[in-house]
């Protein structure tokens, strides 16, 4: 598998169950940065103000070590460290669970809200649809307009997503989100079939002069 592949949901799911008279909430939101998560328990705190507890984890990026996992006010390890154990067991990544209880007056007692926050988070993700996805890397590509339809042709090559289109009297930019993994092969192809390179002189470190190639945003 590619690096930069990893599975994820493609759309916010939800979930509801009830444990003796406490209802749990359950909120599932793709991430496509890393601070994004913060933004999205704001919205599940404003949906809910009257909640008892807005508990959550998220895991961003595969196979990282950048994670969170967090209680809000429920005995150590009630809560979030069952939503992250959910998130992991489905492999998942670049992903938010966050899960509300409205206190029924019953107190569950550990055991109970371990296993009432697990199903929450466990219903949000099998409500969900689990995609394929990649990181990619954001570009500006600038060329002379005679150069534009071979950049173009290898962009598409790429499947690389236009996001932005400048014009000056000479020359073309273009913004664009491509695949982080396609970035090399990409660059070398836009130098031989737009720059009019041959692969030698790629090799030898030559860069076409009727091409810029700015690398302006990674993935965070």
């Amino acid at each position: 598998m590619e690096t930069d592949q990893y599975r994820t949901i493609a759309a916010e799911a939800t979930s509801e169950i009830r444990e003796r008279a406490s209802k749990f909430l359950g909120y599932a939101f793709p991430l496509t940065h890393a601070q994004e998560w913060q933004a999205y328990l704001e919205q599940v705190k404003q949906l809910h103000p009257k909640a008892t507890h807005h508990c959550y984890a998220y895991r961003y990026g595969p196979g990282t070590d950048l994670f969170r996992a967090n209680d809000d006010g429920e005995p150590s390890g009630s809560a979030g460290k069952p939503i992250l154990g959910q998130i992991d067991s489905f492999g998942l990544a670049n992903i938010l669970i966050v899960v509300v209880r409205y206190y029924g007056g019953t107190k569950l007692g550990v055991p109970g809200l371990i296993h009432a926050y697990r199903e929450a988070a466990k219903l949000a993700l099998d409500a969900a649809e689990i995609i394929e996805a990649y990181y990619t890397i954001q570009l500006k590509v600038k060329a002379l307009y005679p150069a534009i339809p071979d950049v173009m042709q290898v962009g598409k090559q790429f499947d690389w997503q236009i996001i932005d289109q400048a014009y000056t009297a000479e020359a073309q930019t273009i913004t664009a989100h491509l695949r982080e993994s396609f970035y090399i092969e990409f660059w070398e192809e836009l130098q031989v079939k737009a720059g009019g390179l041959y692969p030698d002189e790629i090799q030898e470190g030559r860069v076409s002069p009727d091409i810029e190639i700015e690398r302006i945003m990674d993935h965070d």
